[in-house]
């Protein structure tokens, strides 16, 4: 066996050396491998690393292993990046392919995509194109998520009221946004025919602003204004997730300010 791949054989406390590993030094030691390998998702020269992989990287004996490029390169070409479909970790395939929304037509679609634009003003396009995606995935995904709500077991409810409220929870077990978005597309077309006598789409911008200040308008149990408030709660939701939105928010990880920028000395 190549002396590379020799096993890290745990050695009693007591008796450690100073050619044990430590914790810290294991992981730093990972990442000069990493970057070595220039590994960043698949890029060429790991690829080219892979594809020139020696034989006795194919197959190891079970144990653990001091990090090395060998191991690097064992790991990237045997392991499987997705886990079984179904399983509790499953993770969402990338889709290369031109996108299809599951929940609007692609009329409805685009008469949402140029709504949503105008309620969030001169955007990133890619900021735009991530939070209409998420309206789609929301309310297609909201009847199974009321369903889940419903069922919930009961000291799981009871847990989620004292974190998030009541009023929260019974949003979920109660609420269809995908009914309201529905009934608000229809009233927002039967709107533009009734004042400009053409659909939302052929209207110039001046029009389509004024037609959605007009449903702003409206009465707050109206099907129009509860329409727009399901698209600007979402709306706001998916942009401030987007790469733009967190940079917007000067997203910092796992930090926080102890008092909001820009509200110092205010009450």
């Amino acid at each position: 066996m190549n002396e590379n791949l020799q096993p890290h054989v745990p050695r009693d406390p007591g008796k450690e050396t100073t050619d044990d590993l430590t914790r810290r030094q294991w992981l730093l030691r990972l990442g000069e491998m990493v970057a070595l390998v220039g590994f960043s998702g698949f890029v060429p020269d790991a690829a080219a690393l892979l594809q020139s992989a020696p034989p006795t990287a194919i197959a190891l004996p079970p144990g653990l292993f001091d990090p090395s490029e060998d191991h690097l390169v064992h790991a990237l070409a045997t392991a499987k990046f997705f886990a079984p479909p179904g399983s509790e970790t499953d993770y969402v395939q990338p889709n290369a392919d031109q996108f299809h929304p599951q929940f609007f037509s692609p009329e409805e679609f685009r008469v949402i995509t140029r709504f949503v634009e105008i309620l969030l003003g001169n955007v990133d396009r890619n900021a735009l194109t991530q939070t209409t995606r998420w309206l789609d995935l929301y309310l297609q995904s909201s009847a199974g998520v009321r369903d889940a709500a419903q069922h919930l077991d009961p000291l799981h409810r009871i847990l989620a009221v004292e974190f998030f409220g009541e009023d929260s929870v019974r949003e979920l077990e109660t609420f269809e946004p995908a009914a309201v978005v529905r009934t608000g597309l229809h009233s927002l077309h039967d709107l533009s025919i009734q004042q400009h006598s053409k659909p939302f789409l052929e209207l110039d911008p001046a029009e389509q602003r004024n037609l959605i200040e007009s449903t702003a308008s409206s009465a707050p149990d109206s099907s129009s204004r509860r329409f727009l408030g399901v698209l600007r709660r979402e709306s706001a939701r998916g942009y401030y997730t987007s790469a733009q939105g967190l940079e917007d928010l000067d997203y910092q990880g796992n930090a926080f300010y102890t008092e909001c920028p820009g509200c110092e000395g205010k009450s």
